[in-house]
C-alpha cells in the first residue's frame, strides 16, 4: 500500500521560493522597471529626477546622473540590485556610461524574455549573447581611433569628449567652457588618474559659466584675528590634534574640589599645559599651522606672538588634500620635529570668491593642483554641475592613459549591431536569433536617446541604420535639430573606454539574471529570538 507523495521541506517555516518561470520573471520584471525608471534621462534632452530626503523634506536632489539616482533608491528586487552594482562599477572605474550601462542590460533582458517565451533555453540565450557581445567588442576595437601620438591632437579631442559628456547635463549651455576647464586641469595631472589634487569648489552667486579655474590649492577658511593676509615661503605644519584646554582629556574622569582657588589653579595649570604644545608646535620652524579641529584663543595668540599664522577648523577632506598637495604629513603628536615632514608653498593669501574669503595656496609642492570654483545661483545648481564635472574629469583621466575614441549619437552602436547581424548570417540554430536579439537591443540606445528628445525615433533610427547601410558610417542621431547627419563633423565624440564598459558590464549582468532559475528568501526574524 502506498502513500502519497509528500516532498520534504528544507527550509525554515516562513521562507518562500520561486522556481523556473516564476524566478526568472520574477527577476526580469524587477531589472526591467529599474531600467525603464532610468531610461528617460538618457541623452542630450534627457529628463531630471528630484530625490526627496525621507527624514528631511527641505533636503531635495535634482539630478539626471544614473549613479545618483541608482545610489539613492532603495531596491528589494535581487536582479535590479545588480543592475545598481554594475552602474557604481562602472562610475568607480570610467566616470561616465552609467544610464547607458543599466539602459542596455534593461534592453537586453527585453529580449531574453521574448526568447524565453519562444521556449529557448537560457544558456542558448548566453551563448548567442556572448558571440554577439565579442563581435560587438571587436568591431568596437577596429572604429576606435587613436590619438597618442600628437599631444595637440589629442587635446582637442579630450575637449571634445569633455563637450560630448557636458550635453547631457545641466552644464550644456556652457560645454565649451566647462571642456575647457576639465581638460586644463586633467593635462596638469601629466597621465595620473588621482583626481585627489583638483579641487571643486562651490560658491553661491553669480551664474555658472561664471566658474573658473585657481592656481594652486584654495581652502574655505579665514585667517586669524591680527595675523598677516599674505605669507611668503610658507613652511606648514598640517595637525589634527586638539588645541582647546578647558576640558581635561581623560575620558571619563571627575575632579572634585572644595574651593574656587582650587579650581582656578586646574585651569591655570591647563593653560601651562597648551602653552607647553604650542612651544613644541613652535619649535619645528614653522609659520603656518592648519589644524583640523579649533584652536582657542591662548594658543592663537601665541602663535601670532611668535609670528606663526594659525588656521583653524580645516575639514577632514581639507588636511587630506592640503597634506597631498603641501607635500606635509598630518601629525598629532609634536615631540619629535626631526621626524616630522613640513609642507611647503610659495604664497599664502587671502582672496575673495563673492562675498566670502577663503585660502589660496600658490606654489605648492604638488604642481597640478589646482581648484575649479563652481558659481551658480542655488546649492542644487552647483551640486548637479560638481556631479556632472566630475564625471567628466573622470573620464578624461582615464582617456589620458587610454587615448582612443569612437562616435557618439547612436552612430557606434548601429556599426556594432550591423556587424553582430552579419555574423549572425553565417550562424545556424537557436543562437542566430539570440544574436539579432543582442543587436536589436544595441539599436535600441540611439531609439532611446531619440525618444527622449521627443521625435518620432523609429523613423530617425530607420533612416540612420539605412544611411550605414549605403556607406555613410560617421553618421548618427542629431537631437538638436531631429535628423541623421554626420556626427563626426559635430565633433560628438565619446570615449572607447565608457562604450568597452558598457557592453563588457550590461552583458555579464544579462547573463548572471539569466542564470537564475531559483530564488529562496529567508523568514523574517522574529522578535525575542536569538
Amino acid at each position: 500500500m502506498s502513500e502519497a507523495y509528500q516532498p520534504a521541506r528544507i527550509l525554515n517555516q516562513g521562507s518562500t521560493q520561486e522556481k523556473a518561470e516564476g524566478a526568472r520573471l520574477s527577476n526580469f520584471v524587477g531589472a526591467i522597471a529599474l531600467s525603464d525608471l532610468i531610461s528617460t534621462t538618457l541623452g542630450p534632452k534627457g529628463m531630471d529626477k528630484i530625490l526627496q530626503s525621507p527624514s528631511n523634506l527641505l533636503d531635495s536632489t535634482i539630478t539626471n546622473d544614473g549613479a545618483t539616482i541608482l545610489g539613492s533608491i532603495q531596491i528589494s528586487n535581487p536582479a535590479a540590485k545588480i543592475l545598481i552594482e554594475i552602474s557604481k562599477v562602472q562610475d568607480d572605474e570610467i566616470g561616465d556610461g552609467t544610464t547607458s550601462v543599466v539602459v542596455l542590460a534593461g534592453e537586453l533582458l527585453k529580449e531574453a524574455e521574448k526568447l524565453i517565451h519562444k521556449r529557448i533555453h537560457p544558456q542558448t540565450i548566453i551563448k548567442g549573447f556572448r558571440l554577439a557581445k565579442n563581435i560587438a567588442i571587436k568591431k568596437l576595437r577596429e572604429i576606435a581611433q587613436d590619438h597618442s601620438e600628437n599631444e595637440e591632437d589629442l587635446k582637442k579631442y579630450l575637449k571634445k569628449i569633455a563637450m560630448t559628456i557636458f550635453s547631457t547635463k545641466i552644464l550644456t549651455p556652457y560645454k565649451s567652457i566647462f571642456a575647457d576647464l576639465a581638460v586644463e586641469s586633467i593635462l596638469r595631472l601629466k597621465g595620473s588618474t588621482n583626481l585627489e589634487s583638483i579641487q571643486i569648489l562651490k560658491k553661491t552667486g553669480g551664474l555658472l559659466k561664471e566658474s573658473y579655474i585657481e592656481e594652486g590649492f584654495v581652502l574655505d577658511k579665514k585667517l586669524g584675528v591680527g595675523q598677516p593676509k599674505r605669507i611668503e615661503n610658507a613652511k606648514i605644519l598640517v595637525a589634527n590634534t586638539s588645541m582647546d584646554y578647558d576640558k581635561i582629556k581623560i575620558f571619563g574622569s571627575r575632579v572634585v574640589v572644595n574651593s574656587s582657588s582650587k579650581l582656578a589653579e586646574i585651569e591655570e595649570e591647563e593653560k601651562k599645559k597648551m602653552l607647553r604644545k604650542c612651544q613644541k608646535i613652535v619649535d619645528h620652524g614653522i609659520n603656518v599651522f592648519i589644524n583640523r579641529q579649533l584652536i582657542y584663543n591662548l594658543p592663537e595668540q601665541f602663535f601670532t606672538d611668535h609670528g606663526v599664522v594659525s588656521i583653524e577648523h580645516a575639514d577632514f577632506a581639507g588636511i587630506e588634500r592640503l597634506s597631498l598637495v603641501t607635500g606635509g604629513e598630518i601629525v598629532s603628536t609634536f615631540d619629535h620635529p626631526e621626524l616630522v615632514t613640513l609642507g611647503t608653498a610659495k604664497v599664502i593669501e587671502e582672496i575673495m570668491i563673492g562675498e566670502d574669503k577663503l585660502i589660496r595656496f600658490s606654489g605648492c609642492k604638488e604642481p597640478s593642483a589646482c581648484t575649479i570654483v563652481l558659481r551658480g545661483s542655488s546649492k542644487q545648481i552647483l551640486d548637479e554641475a560638481e556631479r556632472s564635472l566630475h564625471d567628466g574629469l573622470a573620464v578624461l583621466s582615464q582617456m589620458v592613459k587610454n587615448p582612443k575614441t569612437v562616435l557618439g549619437a547612436g552612430c557606434t552602436e548601429i556599426i556594432m549591431a550591423q556587424a553582430i547581424e552579419e555574423a549572425a548570417k553565417e550562424t545556424s540554430g537557436k543562437i542566430q536569433i539570440a544574436m539579432e536579439s543582442f543587436a536589436r537591443a544595441l539599436t535600441r540606445i540611439p531609439i532611446i536617446i531619440a525618444s527622449n528628445a521627443g521625435y518620432d525615433a523609429e523613423q530617425l533610427v530607420s533612416e540612420l541604420k539605412t544611411s550605414h547601410y549605403k556607406g555613410n558610417t560617421t553618421f548618427g542621431v542629431d537631437v538638436m535639430e531631429g535628423k541623421v547627419c554626420d556626427v563626426q563633423k559635430l565633433g560628438i565624440i565619446e570615449s572607447f573606454l565608457v562604450k568597452q564598459g558598457m557592453l563588457l558590464k550590461a552583458s555579464e549582468a544579462t547573463e548572471m539574471i539569466l542564470r537564475v532559475d531559483h530564488i529562496m528568501s529567508s523568514a523574517p526574524r522574529r522578535r525575542g529570538m536569538n
